[in-house]
């Protein structure tokens, strides 16, 4: 168990009791993850959990938690991140050999931080319909 007078610590407890999510946390530096990418409008990471070769989430740092939460304001904010994936596909090199784009909405799609986030799924053959 860590230190109570641990930076580190006292950071992470501040972003619970912030109510943060696990992908805010990573905006905030305050969990570490392989980052691929960032502008000022998104953040893209290695999944801890790969699907695939590739398995990058790409997440806007504006906190919404689902597609299905997000609104007109949030327009220019979503196109950017879907135009960002084909920016960090071909940073990848997969862009030529293909890519999947995945979005989960709830429980029954898959969803698992109440963040929204797009997988980029790449690097073997991906298969239809998904599992």
């Amino acid at each position: 168990m860590p230190e109570r007078q641990d930076p580190a610590w006292i950071s992470r407890l501040k972003c619970f009791a912030a109510g943060m999510t696990l992908f805010e946390k990573i905006i905030a530096r305050q969990i570490p993850a392989d980052i691929v990418y960032e502008d000022e409008f998104v953040l893209a990471f290695r999944d801890l959990h790969p699907q695939a070769p590739v398995h990058v989430l790409i997440i806007p740092k504006k906190p919404i938690p689902r597609i299905g939460e997000a609104s007109l304001a949030d327009q220019a904010l979503l196109g950017h991140l879907l135009l960002q994936a084909q920016v960090i596909a071909r940073q990848l090199g997969v862009f030529d050999s293909g890519f999947r784009l995945v979005m989960n909405q709830g429980r029954d799609g898959g969803e698992s931080v109440p963040h929204l986030h797009c997988h980029l799924l790449a690097g073997r053959a991906l298969t239809w319909p998904p599992g």
